[in-house]
């Protein structure tokens, strides 16, 4: 079997997935990465056949949207070449992870494929939104990579078809520990606007990654590293508690490490506003922007009680049996019905 697997490599999330899932996928064939985006700071360990800038998000210094860099980058044009570029004629499987341009090849070569990740989780009108809702961040949810079928992902199972979190195999099997630090990452952020505000804490230490710094740096009660998959896990395996965006991954992953978790929300990013409300639901503070009161309301969230923890009654291995499973009986459907028509076609035609 030929597996086509389409990654957004907007964030770090979806790759970091994306080598969860890779290993049990191979168990049911040939697999073929396409890596679509460019903002990623993770080294994509994939086997990548495939990769174009695609349709990305860009963040600035302060907590919101470069809403410049991200129409710099957009290329309407680019994007529908490169999908009747794509040969996926050649594939049995096609598995989407929110990228634009696959989506865009599997309708217009009328091939069926399964979203599987975060985002399909809202396709559910029971997965949890803000109070205000946004309709072009709803838009953007359920039409930027469309499909035939869908596996969700979410904090909980909102859903028939949402399923727990991927929790990394390095979480998993980690030793927990608390070393008392608070590791930080908030990508929306430059380093300096954090350490203006984590200073203020001088009696509490922070191990802040960084997409700037090439090596690691003691300043004060900070220690700036440079991203790395593998010194993030250790960061967090040994942290009192972890500061980070309203994203997915790491706030499952601290979720389930029973450690403290405060978010402050991308600004504009109305993804991250909807996970935020469902963080809440497990007692998460959120904080809407580094200001004047940051550096009191860390110490406010470390002084309080802690969250609810996230349990996970699937391994990795069974979600990717149910994505397979729902993979085939989408194609077997699309195949039923083009059999029905061509059937019908005949009816008319002897008559």
């Amino acid at each position: 079997m030929k597996i086509f697997y389409a990654i957004q490599a907007t964030g770090n999330g979806h790759i970091s997935r994306a080598v969860e899932l890779l290993p049990y996928l191979h168990q049911y064939g040939e697999v073929d990465v396409f890596l679509s985006g460019s903002n990623s700071h993770l080294n994509a360990n994939l086997p990548i056949k495939y990769v174009s800038k695609g349709m990305s998000l860009f963040y600035g210094n302060k907590g919101g949207l470069d809403y410049i860099k991200m129409l710099k980058y957009c290329s309407p044009i680019r994007a529908y070449k490169e999908a009747k570029a794509l040969p996926l004629e050649q594939y049995d499987v096609i598995l989407n992870d929110f990228e634009s341009i696959t989506a865009l090849a599997c309708y217009i070569k009328n091939i069926p494929s399964v979203n599987v990740g975060h985002q399909a989780a809202f396709m559910s009108a029971n997965t949890p939104r803000p109070q205000k809702r946004n309709i072009i961040g709803e838009l953007v949810l359920q039409k930027y990579a469309p499909a035939t079928a869908y596996v969700g992902l979410h904090f909980q199972q909102y859903d028939h078809f949402i399923y727990p979190p991927i929790i990394k195999n390095d979480i998993l099997q980690g030793h927990s520990i608390d070393k008392g630090h608070i590791t930080v990452y908030l990508s929306h952020y430059s380093d300096a606007e954090v350490a203006r505000a984590l200073h203020q804490i001088p009696d509490v230490c922070f191990e802040v990654f960084s997409k700037i710094v090439k090596s690691t740096e003691r300043r004060g009660n900070i220690t700036f590293i440079p991203i790395s998959h593998h010194a993030f896990t250790q960061s967090m395996l040994q942290a009192h508690g972890v500061i980070t965006g309203a994203g997915f991954e790491t706030p499952a992953e601290t979720l389930y490490l029973g450690k403290r978790l405060l978010c402050l929300p991308i600004r504009g990013q109305y993804e991250q506003l909807c996970n935020a409300a469902a963080l809440q639901l497990f007692q998460v503070p959120i904080i809407e922007k580094i200001d004047q009161n940051f550096p009191q309301q860390v110490k406010d969230w470390l002084n309080g009680l802690p969250q609810q923890q996230l349990h996970i009654a699937h391994s990795t291995q069974d979600l990717v049996h149910k994505v397979m499973e729902t993979a085939i009986a989408n194609k077997r459907s699309q195949l039923n019905t083009l059999s029905n028509l061509l059937n019908e076609e005949d009816v008319w035609a002897i008559g």
